[in-house]
């Protein structure tokens, strides 16, 4: 019979074997160390998904959507809106910054406006109000006194397009500068402000 105490100092007691609480202690740590990393991927996942095909967050980089919107605030932005149903006036969208448009170094690549004519309507500005189709737009979201010009000759707005405005018209490059803007570039509906909490609120 072998000696359990040969090769160990005199007076050492031979190693404990391993406990069946140290196994089932060490196979739980292994455990929680794969379902933590499981549900780091998927929130990575869910906030990809979410960012590329659901909702999106946009900084309102300039004064062009005074007294809607100030400068610095976030928005959150429903990407799926105009798949469920068709522009409205009046919606807030985020939209591609039309082509040939300048833009310095540290300007955005998408713009933010409010959707003033559809497709199909003709739109004028007159007396420093707008008028779509031959009649004046109310347009409570204005802060008082303000003018909209800019648009003598009216224009009709052609198929897929729309007309956007910023609520702050006289600091605003908009379809008045650069015509209308195809439907198929807008990002989507900008539905809440989400950032100052003291502006928090629904658009």
């Amino acid at each position: 019979m072998s000696d359990p105490s040969v090769g160990r100092p005199v007076g050492e007691p031979p190693e404990a074997p391993p406990t069946k609480r140290s196994k089932r202690s060490s196979r739980s740590s292994t455990r929680n160390m794969v379902e933590w990393a499981l549900v780091i991927v998927g929130a990575i996942v869910v906030a990809f998904v979410v960012k590329t095909f659901l909702i999106q967050a946009f900084q309102i980089p300039s004064a062009s959507m005074h007294p809607t919107l100030l400068e610095g605030d976030r928005v959150l932005v429903n990407k799926l809106s105009y798949d469920l149903h068709d522009v409205n006036r009046g919606d807030v969208i985020v939209f591609a910054r039309p082509k040939g448009m300048n833009a310095g170094p540290n300007d955005p690549d998408d713009l933010i406006k409010r959707v003033i004519g559809l497709p199909g309507d003709t739109v004028q500005t007159k007396d420093g109000d707008v008028y779509v189709n031959g009649r004046q737009l109310e347009e409570p979201y204005l802060a008082d006194g303000t003018v909209s010009d800019g648009l003598d000759d009216p224009v009709t707005i052609p198929d897929g397009h729309v007309w956007v405005m910023g609520d702050n018209r006289g600091d605003s490059q908009d379809s008045r500068v650069f015509g209308p803007i195809a439907e198929d570039t807008i990002v989507g509906r900008a539905f809440m402000v989400m950032w100052p909490p003291s502006r928090m609120g629904s658009l």
